[in-house]
């Protein structure tokens, strides 16, 4: 096919080529434009080629276009993704009706929909000498994710989708040739949904890595008449692709008794990389809140006669706890389990997810017993007990200490003792394989479980188990069809072949270089060449992982529709577009709320470790009162702040720290719920820590913690901040602990620490402090009082606050709006917190004499932020009080099959018509007048807007269909009084629920149209498919 540009209007065409007709495909177009004043919304539509006029378009791509991967956004401009070169990779023979050809991707395209600024930069990679990532140095020590890393002598103003193009074009990602072949899913799911028709619209959603992109090319293709949708696929506009490895190798076997006709087998290896928890090693590590696990990987084995087939799969990914590893790490890994006790619900999520998947699960976890490996096998065998009662015998582990194994008998000796290990034996029988009949595509036998294979990155020591399972159930097969293959020299050299570049493009998708052992693999033996080989993958690693996996990390991120400021390009269609308008006003009929209590606390604890003295007047300050759900608190100067603390801060203090607070919510009077430690994060002195009662863990996810540095401009950690994020339920929250410069008149240098920790503190994904609901700040602001030291010591202690506080630093600096912007704070009816003697209430006697100030302080923003209390505790451990507030906050929880069914029924009620009634000219009243200049004035106590009959009502889509010519006396807004879904506030929650149950009353309804386009920008008209 051939990609064209039409200018004005501006459009793009994806042309079938004579070529592709004679491939069986046929003469049609896919057409693109932007949608009028709306970057990411983009007009489709299917047409006959002749009914295109490509008598002025220019001909973009030389080389023939093989699909389309999508239509992403990125800065307010819109690309459509296309493959502008792949190669064929050996046919795997999936089916005997199906070719089951399978194609690598080497070279994609973006080409603007909404602006001509990019039509010289195409953002197509430079053809890459071979597949994959090259290991060589050079190549290693340039970012190819920085702008114009891949040249230095590359545009000022590169392709704002280059980094998406070195992804995809890296030689890791692959698609199936034949769009009834999914080669995202493994071959028994294939073969299940052949018996019910098969649909490109049915595939597996964890490893569809264009699924961001794609998704609403998907949902134009669904909205099609079933004829169109069968052209489109058979057009082959719409690729689905997974990223990993395929490769395959065809080669004779004898068949005895020997008359020279041998049988040609296949052999093949496919892995599928999962995309939920995408990234690069460093910056991906454990498990999500939804049970995704970084690095996952389904590695199906495949081997074909023209009479058999056989499959076996197996998993890898990575120890599902919440984990990670900061700062530079080079070959001593440091290890931190970010979430100790609050990890189960997560656990066995992913667990369910695989056992629901594959039936049943045995881990093989290969972690050695050094220090920060044998943590997390201790932690990841405690999970597993504690889920036996969930999953009884469906879940089960082994032990295998791989670097021990090798170091004494060599790897010769792994491959000896796994297919000796009771456990891995009984399963492997257990689980058996799966066998087809070719040429009936039946099954024969299927395959009852998987193994779940990790080590730490899941590479190295992972793929090498995996190839002797591999090839452990291969012979098992072979037994049962031709026992003297089991010998077969070339088939057990490609196998190692096939495992060996497995192991490769694996690792060079997760860590940047080729895998460690794979000399091994492919030959059998540990040679010097290997061994300085994988030395020096280990350098490149370490460098790549530590400087160049940033900028990769957000180009995923990218691609997989991770950043936060990115919004998904929807294909222009009014019905579904009011829909969602619709859902989005009607919020509270599939969702609710609840109250939460929240304690923040802040305390600079000037060095100090605990002491005796207790920490119930600051934590419990109220007697009687509701026990919070969560604690929130942030220490600075947890540790002093000498140099050498700077340089590598002691996470002992604050472990010593977060026992006493643990041990004291334990041991309080009265006590009525447990908490535990949700999360807790440092940067030098700084320390935040999140405490949750233990029965809402499971309700609570996507916890995250960042720092910032602004101490030295920024290189320094003795002054900054730590951050943590978190969604209750379905709102989302994030707290901040600062220590911001010190100083009496450094005003501006805290103002412009305040804006270095805004502006530079980011979480994951790209998401910032601004991207909340909530946002809680406790902080030692360090702003002082402006007041001559008696002057400020009589107010203090006259309890004269309103004194004070006229002369308050941050106080001035808030009313002049130089920081803190739209923050709240609690009326300031304590003394200042700053500075006492220790262990006394006497201010500062020492040398300096410090003036009191409020240096301690909490300030918030956020609708469903409620303050109740602010105050100080009378805590004489550190030259400064304790504060604290506590907060009521109204958290939403949203029910997605409430929200599914009311769509469903709105969907149901613009789309069907009355007797007499045209579809066509119903949904023209549904879109936005454009001669409509203005919107109605707002309404009051005397007059509603909708009882002006000079107004238009066709502004917006309600529940149910609008007569433009009935009297008005509602608000339109509102569903109708005899609606099932009545927003009226005296429904219940569970007579709601009753109503979407409850049957619809048939309605009338004509075959449906597509709905009208929006008028097009130049007087050429537009097909009747569009939408």
């Amino acid at each position: 096919m051939d990609l064209y540009l039409n200018e004005t209007p501006r459009a793009l065409y994806l042309v079938t080529s004579s070529q592709d007709k004679r491939g069986g495909q046929l003469p049609r177009a896919l057409v693109f434009r932007a949608a009028e004043g709306n970057p990411s919304q983009v007009v489709v539509e299917f047409l006959l080629k002749d009914q295109v006029d490509l008598s002025n378009a220019i001909k973009l791509s030389k080389r023939a276009v093989k699909g389309c991967l999508g239509l992403i956004c990125i800065s307010n401009d819109t690309f459509l993704a296309v493959i502008t070169s792949a190669s064929d990779v050996e046919n795997t023979r999936s089916f005997a009706s199906t070719p089951g050809s399978i194609a690598q991707i080497h070279d994609v395209g973006f080409y603007c929909l909404t602006s001509a600024t990019w039509d010289d930069q195409s953002a197509t990679a430079d053809p890459p000498s071979s597949p994959g990532y090259g290991d060589q140095p050079d190549a290693l020590m340039r970012d190819p994710y920085a702008p114009g890393g891949s040249s230095t002598s590359g545009p000022v103003f590169e392709h704002p989708c280059s980094p998406l193009t070195k992804i995809i074009s890296a030689g890791t990602f692959y698609y199936a040739t034949d769009p009834q072949w999914d080669l995202s899913s493994r071959l028994s799911q294939r073969l299940a949904r052949r018996e019910g028709g098969g649909d490109m619209g049915e595939y597996d959603d964890r490893f569809v890595w264009n699924e961001y992109i794609v998704r609403s090319l998907l949902d134009f293709r669904e909205r099609l008449d079933p004829q169109e949708r069968e052209e489109l696929d058979r057009c082959q506009f719409i690729v689905l692709a997974i990223q990993g490895y395929v490769g395959a190798f065809r080669l004779p076997l004898p068949v005895p008794p020997t008359n020279g006709t041998p049988v040609i087998a296949t052999l093949a290896l496919i892995s599928r990389l999962g995309w939920k928890r995408s990234g690069t090693r460093f910056n991906t590590r454990g498990v999500d809140d939804d049970g995704n696990c970084a690095n996952f990987v389904e590695t199906e084995t495949m081997f074909s006669t023209d009479q058999h087939c056989f499959r076996y799969v197996q998993v890898r990914g990575s120890v599902p706890l919440f984990w990670e590893q900061q700062g530079l790490q080079t070959f001593g890994q440091r290890i931190q389990i970010t979430r100790p006790q609050a990890s189960q619900p997560a656990f066995d999520r992913h667990f369910a997810q695989l056992t629901e998947e594959y039936d049943a699960v045995h881990a093989i976890n290969l972690l050695g017993t050094k220090e920060n490996e044998a943590i997390l096998t201790a932690a990841y065998a405690r999970h597993l007990q504690l889920a036996h009662s969930v999953f009884a015998d469906a879940v089960g582990i082994t032990h295998f200490d791989f670097h021990n194994a090798v170091k004494v008998g060599g790897h010769e000796s792994v491959f000896r003792e796994i297919r000796r290990l009771e456990s891995v034996v009984a399963n492997v029988d257990k689980f058996g394989f799966t066998m087809t009949d070719l040429s009936s595509n039946e099954i024969i036998t299927e395959q009852k479980g998987v193994f779940r294979t990790n080590c730490l990155d899941c590479l190295d020591r992972t793929n090498f188990v995996q190839d002797i399972l591999s090839r452990t159930s291969l012979e098992q097969f072979l037994m049962h069809i031709r026992r003297e293959w089991i010998f077969s020299t070339p088939l057990w050299g490609h196998h190692r072949e096939l495992w060996a570049e497995n192991g490769d493009a694996l690792s060079r998708i997760y860590a940047g270089t080729g895998a460690i052992n794979t000399s091994f693999t492919r030959s059998g033996k540990r040679t010097l060449a290997g061994v300085l080989s994988d030395a020096t993958k280990s350098v490149s690693r370490a460098y790549i992982n530590n400087f160049q996996d940033k900028g990769k990390q957000v180009a995923i991120d990218m691609f997989v529709g991770n950043l936060s400021n990115q919004k998904a390009v929807t294909i222009y269609d009014p019905i579904h577009d009011s829909v969602r308008s619709a859902l989005e006003h009607r919020l509270s009929e599939y969702s609710t709320a609840k109250q939460c209590t929240i304690f923040a606390g802040t305390w600079n604890l000037n060095g100090k470790p605990p002491t005796s003295e207790s920490l119930l007047p600051w934590l419990f300050p109220r007697a009687n009162s509701i026990e919070p759900d969560m604690f929130v608190l942030g220490f600075q100067e947890i540790v002093p702040l000498t140099a050498q603390q700077i340089v590598q801060a002691d996470p002992e203090k604050r472990r010593i720290w977060e026992a006493k607070i643990l041990d004291t919510l334990d041991k309080r009077p009265h006590k009525q719920s447990d908490y535990i430690l949700l999360r807790s994060h440092q940067l030098v002195g700084t320390a935040l820590l999140v405490l949750v009662r233990s029965d809402l863990t499971a309700v609570i996810r996507n916890v995250e913690a960042t720092t910032h540095k602004t101490g030295l401009r920024g290189m320094s950690g003795n002054k900054g901040a730590v951050g943590i994020r978190l969604e209750y339920h379905d709102t989302s929250f994030c707290f901040i602990t600062a220590h911001l410069a010190a100083g009496h008149s450094n005003v501006e240098e805290r103002n412009a620490d305040y804006r270095t920790i805004v502006n530079g503190l980011h979480f994951l994904k790209g998401k910032t402090i601004d991207n909340h609901e909530n946002v809680v700040w406790l902080a030692d602001t360090n702003y002082r009082i402006d007041l001559e030291n008696e002057r400020a010591r009589y107010l203090a202690v006259s309890d004269d606050y309103d004194g004070l506080l006229a002369a308050d630093q941050l106080k001035q600096a808030m009313d002049e709006r130089t920081v803190f912007v739209d923050y709240q704070e609690g009326p300031l009816l304590f003394r200042p917190t700053y500075k006492y003697d220790v262990g006394s209430d006497h201010y500062d006697t020492g040398e300096k004499m410090r003036i009191p100030a409020w240096t301690d302080r909490i300030l918030f923003k956020g609708a469903p932020l409620e303050l109740s209390v602010y105050s100080r505790a009378e805590l004489k451990g550190s030259d400064h009080r304790p504060v604290f507030a506590l907060f009521s906050a109204e958290v939403r929880i949203i029910d997605h099959a409430k929200r599914a069914a009311l769509a469903r029924l709105l969907l149901d009620s613009v789309t069907s018509t009355a007797p007499g009634e045209k579809l066509d000219e119903k949904l023209a009243k549904l879109t936005f007048a454009a001669d409509c200049p203005t919107l109605p004035p707002p309404s009051s106590d005397d007059a509603a807007w909708w009882d002006d009959q000079e107004q238009p009502i066709n502004g917006f889509v309600p529940s149910s269909p609008v007569d433009s010519t009935r009297k008005r006396s509602v608000n339109p807004f509102d569903s109708p009084i005899d609606s099932p879904l009545s927003s009226s506030p005296s429904s219940s929650e569970e007579e709601l629920y009753h109503a979407l149950q409850a049957p619809m009353a048939p309605v009338p309804a004509v075959r449906r149209p597509p709905p009208p386009p929006p008028p097009p920008r130049s007087g050429k008209s537009i097909g009747k498919d569009s939408l």
